[in-house]
């Protein structure tokens, strides 16, 4: 009988492996054919991965950080409601006005409105950052515009593959519509399996430009990673943004460590009408601060863009790192101290980058 049991047990063992390794391997970027032609000669492709630049440090997971992400003392979710502006589908409908306007759609998630064109950055409109609808980051707050009613956008830039930046059912809905994709070189991958026709991908190398009616679409490096399955770590490339346009420029920064590149990125694009830079989802740790740049350091490239505004994203959405949920607005103003221009929207707010108007700490009162 317990010859049985145990080979009963064994058998059970060996069928859930093997269904994590079948999941772990169906999530991931299979590339192949031209695409991994391209990756394979890509300058920052090196042995079977894309590198960083700068190196980042050796990833060191101790005792002390597996507690507090568990059992931390931070209150990293709002005790109240943080508050969303719904965004009119309507705003939506025809050609934009002319100039340039920015709407924060949570996370880092932007809707920019530029020269005559709407563009998103890392549109994530589902309700949880994962693979997997019952479990995973759930979002503290709705978006200020549902999925059905989001409508004529031009073009999306994605900055990486992580769940809470590329959104399958987002994509695919956009898709549907005409959208067009600029994207890190392989994470086209993705977007094949997902059934997106390719004229309406381009997938882009750090540096590479591309055009959408007048404006450019410039990959710049940035200091991070990918990976979305159990075997794709680093095989698709990530990536900030400049949007240069005929009258204004954008910039958008992805996840990343601080890096040397944005000075760089800003002398040959800038000066910039709006930094969008990823504040929060920060750690401790050398190889977390090297991929996820805390709030000093993301006023700091700010500073080295040469931007006029810095919009800060990539906070009060998901529950995703170790510290309070507002604590990266708080340590962003002090940081910016009284010669950064920082732009503080309300989810789903609007604000006119010719005309910005006097943000509040609306944080504050959610606690």
């Amino acid at each position: 009988m317990w010859k049985k049991a145990t080979l009963g047990g064994l058998a059970a063992v060996l069928v859930l492996a093997g269904a994590v390794v079948w999941v772990g391997w169906s999530l991931g970027a299979h590339l192949s054919g031209a695409r991994l032609a391209r990756v394979e000669a890509s300058p920052n492709h090196r042995g079977d991965v894309f590198v960083n630049l700068e190196p980042e440090a050796a990833f060191d997971l101790d005792w002390d950080t597996v507690h507090g992400q568990f059992f931390g003392p931070e209150r990293r979710e709002p005790r109240g409601a943080v508050p969303v502006l719904p965004l009119d589908p309507s705003s939506l409908d025809g050609r934009p006005a002319p100039g340039l306007r920015v709407t924060w759609l949570g996370h880092a998630s932007v809707l920019v409105e530029i020269d005559g064109y709407r563009l998103l950055t890392d549109p994530m409109l589902s309700e949880r950052a994962s693979p997997f609808p019952f479990a995973g980051p759930r979002r503290l707050h709705p978006p200020p515009v549902a999925l059905a009613d989001l409508h004529g956008i031009d073009a999306v830039v994605l900055s990486h593959n992580h769940y809470d930046h590329l959104d399958e059912a987002t994509v695919r809905h956009l898709a549907a519509r005409g959208t067009r994709f600029f994207i890190p070189l392989g994470t086209g991958a993705h977007f094949e399996a997902w059934g997106v026709d390719p004229a309406q991908v381009t997938e882009m190398d750090w540096w590479d430009e591309a055009r959408l009616g007048d404006l450019t679409i410039v990959a710049t490096p940035t200091r991070h990673y990918s990976g979305r399955g159990l075997f794709d770590y680093q095989a698709t490339l990530w990536a900030s943004w400049a949007v240069l346009g005929p009258a204004h420029r954008v910039f958008y920064s992805g996840d990343s460590g601080y890096s040397r590149m944005f000075a760089k990125i800003g002398a040959r694009f800038g000066p910039f009408d709006v930094d969008i830079v990823k504040v929060g989802a920060y750690g401790p740790g050398a190889n977390w601060r090297d991929i996820h740049m805390p709030p000093e350091e993301a006023v700091q490239v700010h500073r080295d863009l040469g931007g006029k505004v810095l919009l800060p994203v990539h906070w009060a959405t998901f529950n995703l790192a170790l510290h309070a949920w507002d604590e990266p607005m708080e340590r962003t103003l002090a940081a910016a101290g009284t010669d950064v221009r920082v732009l503080t929207p309300r989810v789903g707010e609007t604000v006119d980058a010719e005309a910005p108007v006097a943000g509040t700490p609306w944080w504050r009162a959610v606690r």
